[in-house]
């Protein structure tokens, strides 16, 4: 097993992984195949108010047992970053697998201290920014464990994610009315926009800023102003969004559907 003791620029974050990746190998013992940083910390772009996301990679499914074991682990956890730490375990064979059942792994959100089952990280994205970008915590080479992917599936899922979310957020705004969702929209879509173009995963800050010099300049606003409202998310879920951003954030998303439609439909997915 190779290991990272400075994953990041924060040495507080990097002793809380120190402590997380050890306690998960001393729990899943001969279940455990690896653990990785995923998202901002490993493509680049993060600061103190990233998402600290994580992959577990195990063997074979989680037992009862085991899944019981990582819930205290992570109820215990008081390391304040590592609070932060959003992410799943994934089997080795569905690791492998594309994603096309979407299966529900078991997941941990940022801030919760309770894993739940989710199809949130079973994407190609995830995968490709773990084979391409992902910072061994312990384990092997995360190259060695999923295949290279193409970069039109890669683009099938982001279009489909772009059409199906955009959809969702549309049909039941209120839902998702809180400065945190609005800031969360406004740069989930920036970057969706950037990787369809590219083909490729970047980090939301430079997507951001590509959103700003490539799309019409109406939108340099709210996209600032977004950015802006990053921090604090558990204060800003409970705060109603400014009416007129939210107004443009909604329009945005319909752009952003519109847009896409000047791709390649993606390859249907089987159940």
């Amino acid at each position: 097993m190779r290991n990272k003791f400075a994953p990041t620029t924060f040495p507080e974050l990097n002793e809380g992984l120190r402590e997380f990746a050890s306690s998960a190998i001393d729990i899943l013992e001969r279940n455990f195949l690896g653990v990785y940083l995923q998202g901002s910390f490993a493509i680049g772009g993060y600061d103190r108010h990233s998402d600290v996301d994580f992959i577990i990679v195990t063997l074979t499914e989680l037992s009862a047992k085991e899944v019981e074991l990582l819930q205290w682990m992570h109820a215990c956890i008081f390391n304040p970053w590592v609070k932060h730490l959003d992410g799943s375990y994934f089997p080795l064979d569905i690791l492998r697998a594309t994603p096309r059942s979407r299966k529900k792994l078991w997941y941990l959100d940022n801030g919760s201290c309770e894993l739940v089952k989710s199809v949130h990280c079973n994407t190609l994205v995830v995968r490709w920014v773990l084979r391409e970008h992902g910072i061994v915590l312990a384990g092997p080479a995360p190259e060695m464990l999923i295949k290279p992917i193409q970069a039109d599936k890669l683009k099938g899922e982001i279009r489909m994610v772009i059409s199906d979310w955009g959809a969702e957020i549309l049909q039941d705004p209120e839902r998702f009315n809180n400065r945190f969702y609005q800031s969360f929209i406004v740069l989930s879509y920036c970057r969706m926009l950037h990787d369809l173009q590219a083909g490729s995963i970047s980090s939301k800050r430079n997507c951001a800023k590509w959103a700003k010099t490539n799309l019409d300049p109406k939108w340099r606003g709210v996209i600032d102003r977004t950015w802006d409202a990053r921090p604090n998310p558990e204060v800003t879920i409970r705060q109603p969004a400014d009416p007129s951003d939210y107004e443009r954030t909604l329009e945005f998303v319909q752009f952003a559907i519109d847009k896409s439609k000047q791709y390649p439909d993606p390859e249907p997915q089987s159940k």
